[in-house]
């Protein structure tokens, strides 16, 4: 081959690879440009912020996933996350509140529809919430109806606080109790050599008994099996006195339901209609007319209607703020250090938000709204130290307790002026623990080791891949001990209490908020309104105050991508793609990547052994 070839087969080379950058720079440009004029015309054609409703209108409370405090994740990550179906529904529970609050003052809204078939569940904390929201509601004189396919416990609940229940005629009704059940690793842990590190303070703290033991220990039996008697109790009461039935009654149908069944010839609407669960079995051509007979009818869904989350950001645009404000900051999820997104308490992150309402001199008064098991017990300390310093610049500072406040929860909790919390919060396990396990013997079966030397008995002692040294496990009990007693120091100090005192009620032991409050743990029960007028009571404020959530502040960009970012990337035609854990039912991934994340979270990575003040003890569902 001459070298003139040569040099045209390289030049034809040189400029095929060209032509498919330009082609591939071309394709990513079109891309974007569709894109950017996706939200652009999002904007244009997303209407103005006034909410134009006709009359007889109904208002849909349409649930979706988990009742949250607030949505997890950041604005921008959600909006894309939802576009792409990576993402869990969530529906804030402070919107339910104020639709029902705006609706009961808005002529336009006639009724309203409780749909449940999108709801995964309800936690006990916010059942009191829920009851007392529909509870005002019901002043305005405009009926409320549920309607609903499957129906658990907390779909159950939520449709109770309804005039009128109706049930798919293929629907069922199924009230299962509360659990709580874990899987121990114990065995298997052994199996793979694995050592288990572990250092606890408390009879009581179980949270990570699941990794040195096979089963359940008596003293987490007993103290569970307390707690959640305590609040399943509460629940059959609550919803027998919805449903206008003697609690034996319904606690009579959930023991012996498969009798109950068998008389219903195993159709479980038909049971629950006999029963007195619902008041009609309707189908869905037969629902749609219902309503339109009682609202409006209309072309699209068959009665006029408009759901929740349009509604609250409808109103929301039009209603006048008081310069006078009760600041609400949301402190939910894991506790750890840094900054952190929404649905994750971060030392720096929580903090720069409670600094944000010590310097905006609107904000009379806090209300940090706590729904978090715990985590790391120096996080908990730096939020602790900056709610402290809330009250010495003369803002008053409630806590009000969702569904559970515990252990780091609670730490964060206990300097406030007063601490609320529902009779179903659960809350207490005052106690901590360290968590380090390490490797070697697994490494060992496959032939890597590892030696060296160092020039103190510490140093190189906190490697994952090392025995932990007897002086080292020494050295970490009596570091756990001193944070144990620095715990109940603080406890007995904001809570007016003898540490023997706190002791007894501590020892990493769950209570629910009522067994708190007799403890003397928290001082009030009641719903976060509650706390919110204690708060604004407290701070001198009148009952013209508004109620602003304090949340961080969003550049534009990230405000035009929240907004429009979603509708924008599924209009373009990206489709949702599902991943290897999607396998997984959706209950037991949700689980392995908590536990596995607080685990992570608690150890900086693998890099120390965490100090941490976790109850692992989600609310039931």
């Amino acid at each position: 081959m001459t070298r003139s070839n040569q040099s045209n087969i390289l030049i034809r080379l040189w400029s095929g690879f060209w032509r498919g950058v330009t082609a591939l720079r071309m394709f990513v440009f079109n891309v974007l440009f569709l894109l950017v004029l996706a939200l652009v015309l999002a904007l244009v054609f997303s209407g103005t912020d006034k909410l134009a409703l006709e009359s007889d209108t109904t208002l849909v409370m349409n649930p979706r996933g988990i009742i949250v405090e607030e949505y997890v994740g950041s604005p921008v990550e959600r909006a894309i996350n939802e576009a792409l179906g990576q993402e869990a529904r969530q529906t804030r529970l402070r919107d339910i509140v104020a639709a029902l609050d705006y609706a009961a003052e808005d002529d336009r809204i006639t009724q309203v529809l409780i749909s449940t078939d999108r709801l995964i569940g309800v936690a006990p904390g916010v059942m009191q919430e829920l009851s007392d929201a529909f509870e005002q509601f019901s002043a305005s004189g405009k009926s409320v109806i549920a309607y609903g396919g499957w129906m658990g416990q907390g779909q159950y609940f939520l449709s109770s606080l309804a005039d009128e229940l109706w049930l798919n005629p293929e629907g069922s009704v199924l009230l299962e109790g509360y659990g709580f059940y874990r899987q121990y690793f114990s065995e298997g842990l052994e199996k793979l050599d694995v050592d288990v590190n572990l250092i606890r303070v408390g009879e009581y703290k179980s949270a990570m008994e699941p990794f040195i033991r096979s089963d359940m220990s008596d003293e987490d039996r007993e103290a569970t099996e307390y707690f959640l008697g305590d609040l399943w109790q509460r629940y059959l009461e609550m919803a027998a006195r919805n449903r206008g039935m003697p609690m034996e009654m319904l606690a009579d149908l959930t023991e012996n339901l498969g009798d109950y069944l068998a008389q219903a010839d195993g159709d479980m609407a038909r049971m629950a209609k006999e029963q007195g669960l619902v008041d009609r079995l309707v189908t869905r051509p037969e629902f749609r007319s219902e309503m339109a007979l009682r609202g409006a009818p209309d072309d699209r869904d068959g009665f006029r209607s408009i759901g929740m989350e349009s509604y609250v950001q409808g109103m929301q645009a039009q209603i006048r703020r008081p310069k006078d404000q009760v600041g609400v900051i949301v402190a939910q999820g894991l506790i750890t250090e840094g900054n952190q997104p929404p649905g994750t308490i971060g030392s720096e992150s929580t903090s720069r938000l409670i600094r944000q309402a010590l310097n905006d001199d609107d904000i009379k008064a806090v209300v940090l709204r706590v729904d978090s098991g715990g985590g790391s017990a120096f996080a908990s300390e730096v939020i602790r130290r900056e709610l402290l310093s809330l009250r010495d610049a003369g803002k008053p500072v409630v806590v009000s307790m969702g569904n559970v406040a515990a252990s780091g929860g609670y730490w964060i909790a206990m300097g406030a002026d007063e601490i609320w919390a529902y009779p179903s919060t659960i809350t207490g396990s005052i106690g901590i623990f360290g968590f380090f396990p390490t490797f070697q013997n697994t490494l060992a079966r496959i032939g890597i080791h590892t030696d060296g030397v160092g020039t103190t008995p510490y140093a190189g002692a906190l490697r994952s891949d090392r025995a932990m040294a007897d002086e080292v496990r020494e050295l970490l009990q009596s570091f756990i001990e001193n944070g144990y007693r620095e715990f109940i120091g603080l406890v007995a100090e904001h809570r007016d209490m003898t540490l023997d005192e706190v002791d007894s009620v501590a020892q990493g032991r769950v209570w629910s908020g009522a067994q708190a409050q007799q403890r003397g743990l928290i001082d009030q029960l009641g719903t976060l309104d509650q706390a919110i007028a204690s708060a604004a009571r407290i701070a001198g404020l009148g009952e013209d105050y508004q109620v602003r959530y304090v949340e961080p502040e969003l550049k534009p960009w990230q405000q035009f991508l929240t907004q429009m970012g979603a509708r924008a990337i599924t209009a373009a035609g990206f489709e949702p793609r599902g991943g290897m854990l999607d396998m997984l039912p959706v209950d037991a991934r949700a689980r392995l990547v908590r536990d596995l994340r607080m685990l992570y979270e608690s150890t900086e990575g693998g890099g120390r052994p965490g100090v941490i003040a976790h109850c692992l003890c989600d609310a039931p569902l």
